[in-house]
């Protein structure tokens, strides 16, 4: 293992497109959705054998480090970096850059996030070494996916030559997310990949772009940096966070740099879990195509739905039903058809609005 190879993950999001499922209390990433262990558990079983325990280091809030640690008790307390509030990616990764470079000047990062299923563990290790090597010559890596359908959801981004399309590639663009007619563009050609959101870089090139791209957020870095004390703790940050701007590391830094590789993941079996619809990527559908995950379902000439429900004493019936997901937890139903669960995320708005707070 590298001693200077350090991953950082991103774990304080609500995951607001898995409501009801997923609320304050129960965020996404902590969620048992897949074989009984949950996103973050999984997140960390990836980095087994390439990245030592307590070179992982997690970003969340405050409310969620005991809920994290319950479910990882091997990485250290002390590990965990607290954001005060959220603003945003761009911010999150130059605090974690920061509190390496003060703690491993010479350190390279891999960002990654806790709400990824990734099926091809070996080739995703293969990839970070990959990407680390070519980080150390202060290179910016993405990890681009090979697109299987003309997705909307997803930014997008080109490279420049599609020359031997398994070596690492320089980067021309990023894409912000684009309609179905661009998407279906995009698939067709050989230049175009799925952002996945992760990425690898020294801690040195990353912090340097967000002083020339976001000379604001790295004036409050450096007094965010200055805070660290003898013991490696972060002090009281809450109003220097404040005062930043919101911004993603996409928008804010990667856009703009100049010197940005990236190495195709041909085989990695990526899915975002982003959605319920998602999920019938993930998990494997009966031969009605139903997925159900209740103590009981009568299903009476339904096909295609998701059912779940996390009260043991109810049963759920459907009749003569298809494309449905159907999630009942504690206080809250969703009824929702399938294909249209990425508008999940304006119910929870609409219930924020309305200071419905009992259903979140």
């Amino acid at each position: 293992m590298r001693d200077n190879f350090y991953a950082v993950i991103m774990a304080g999001g609500g995951g607001t497109r898995l409501w009801p499922l997923s609320r304050r209390r129960s965020p996404k990433q902590l969620l048992r959705l897949v074989n009984g262990k949950s996103l973050f558990q999984i997140s960390l079983e990836r980095l087994d054998g390439l990245i030592d325990e307590d070179h992982i280091f997690i970003v969340t809030i405050k409310d969620q480090i005991n809920f994290l640690h319950q479910q990882a008790p091997n990485i250290p307390l002390e590990n965990y970096l607290i954001e005060p509030m959220p603003k945003g990616t761009a911010a999150v990764v130059g605090m974690a850059a920061s509190y390496l470079q003060k703690k491993t000047p010479d350190a390279v990062m891999a960002v990654l996030t806790a709400d990824h299923v990734i099926e091809n563990i070996s080739e995703f290790r293969g990839i970070l070494n990959q990407a680390a090597d070519l980080a150390e010559s202060n290179t910016l890596v993405t990890i681009g996916i090979k697109p299987e359908f003309a997705a909307t959801g997803y930014g997008y981004i080109e490279i420049e030559s599609t020359n031997n399309s398994t070596d690492a590639h320089k980067v021309k663009q990023f894409v912000e997310k684009p309609d179905e007619i661009t998407a279906k563009k995009y698939i067709h050609s050989e230049k175009f990949f799925w952002n996945s959101g992760m990425f690898v870089w020294s801690v040195d090139a990353i912090l340097d772009e967000i002083k020339k791209q976001m000379p604001d957020l790295y004036q409050k870095l450096q007094q965010v940096k200055a805070s660290i004390n003898k013991d490696d703790e972060i002090g009281n940050i809450t109003d220097i966070w404040q005062s930043i701007t919101p911004e993603t590391i996409d928008y804010g830094i990667m856009e703009g740099a100049q010197d940005v590789t990236l190495i195709p993941a041909m085989k990695l079996g990526w899915k975002d879990l982003g959605s319920w619809d998602s999920l019938f990527t993930i998990l494997k559908p009966d031969n009605r195509g139903n997925i159900e995950l209740a103590k009981k379902v009568v299903n009476l000439d339904s096909h295609n739905c998701y059912v779940q429900s996390t009260d043991s004493e109810k049963a759920i019936a459907v009749i003569g039903v298809e494309d449905l997901i159907i999630v009942d937890h504690e206080n809250t139903l969703l009824i929702c058809k399938r294909g249209e669960s990425q508008k999940v995320k304006r119910i929870v708005n609409t219930l924020k609005e309305e200071k419905l707070d009992k259903y979140l």
